[in-house]
């Protein structure tokens, strides 16, 4: 792989080391997901509200760049295909919607670490659904992350006010994670029917209809908010949402695939440090040995996903 990775970058002209400095560009910038959404909750707007923006924001800055490709795939696409796609933009949008409101109830470093865990429940569903039994290290990566996520449970204090509110944020980050995970299947299954753009379109799109009417529902509004809240949302959309995952996408072609996921571990890392430095929590050396436990977990898992397709491809 990394033999391959390298005569392709010769091939495009594409310097050895950009790969990597884009990748960690990436990192940094998803690394403020979860402190951007915390400076807007501080503003007094609703968890829901900052999701239905976010994503709004996303759909309206991604559709120039998408809807020529869109236009051309959508007539040309199965009924089922199309109704896929949307059932994945809803079960996206309750993935902003647990993961955004766990950042009210506990904190950034365990819910950016809880809801970075989609290799583990990708990997669980893969064997329960699609019949598809993970290798001895994956499994070995599964028993590490649930018990790692069972440690972050007990040890994690949450920042708000006891323990009760610190399992419910956690609670909802793994709820995150586990739609997180539903995406990424049916993304996989979607594969070779839609392009990439496509179906990130037609997904945030929906998400965003979603989320919108479920903040008007349970009454959080998206109009008269402060200034600072849309420029916040406004950032989410265009850094993490769009830029971070484009890197990604981008990196994923030109370097091993266990690296990137190696990589995207550092997400939660760099959010736990910034929540440290800006909003002053720490974590104590049990809940460290959690988090360490779980990305551990996370990281073997997901390195053994990317050795089994390069074996299958």
């Amino acid at each position: 792989m990394p033999a391959d990775t390298s005569a392709a970058g010769q091939r495009t002209g594409t310097p050895r080391w950009l790969p990597y400095a884009v990748l960690a560009a990436g990192v940094c910038v998803v690394s403020t997901a979860s402190i951007l959404i915390r400076y807007a909750q501080h503003t007094g707007t609703g968890s829901l509200s900052i999701a239905a923006l976010r994503l709004s924001f996303a759909t309206l800055l991604l559709s120039p760049y998408a809807w020529p490709r869109v236009r051309s795939e959508l007539p040309r696409a199965k009924r089922s295909t199309i109704t896929l796609a949307a059932v994945s933009g809803l079960v996206l949008a309750i993935h902003f919607a647990t993961w955004i409101t766990s950042l009210e109830y506990t904190s950034v470093a365990a819910s950016a670490v809880l809801v970075t865990t989609n290799p583990i429940w990708v990997g669980i569903a893969a064997w329960l659904w699609l019949r598809e039994p993970p290798s001895r290290t994956a499994t070995a990566g599964i028993v590490l992350g649930v018990g790692g996520s069972v440690f972050v449970f007990a040890t994690e204090g949450g920042h708000v006010a006891g323990a009760a509110q610190a399992s419910l944020g956690n609670a909802l980050a793994l709820v995150g994670a586990l739609m997180a995970s539903t995406y990424l299947l049916i993304g996989r299954r979607l594969r070779g029917e839609l392009s990439l753009t496509a179906y990130i379109w037609i997904a945030y799109g929906v998400a965003a209809a979603t989320l919108v009417v479920t903040a008007w529902i349970a009454g959080q509004p998206l109009v008269g908010l402060p200034a600072l809240a849309y420029v916040l949302t406004l950032l989410l959309a265009a850094g993490p949402q769009l830029i971070g995952h484009t890197t990604f996408n981008w990196a994923v072609r030109r370097l091993p695939a266990p690296t990137v996921a190696m990589a995207i571990l550092g997400e939660p890392v760099g959010a736990a440090i910034l929540a440290w430095v800006l909003f002053g929590e720490r974590a104590s050396p049990l809940q460290m040995a959690g988090f360490g436990l779980l990305l551990a977990g996370v990281y073997v898992t997901a390195r053994a996903e990317a050795k089994r397709r390069v074996a299958g491809s």
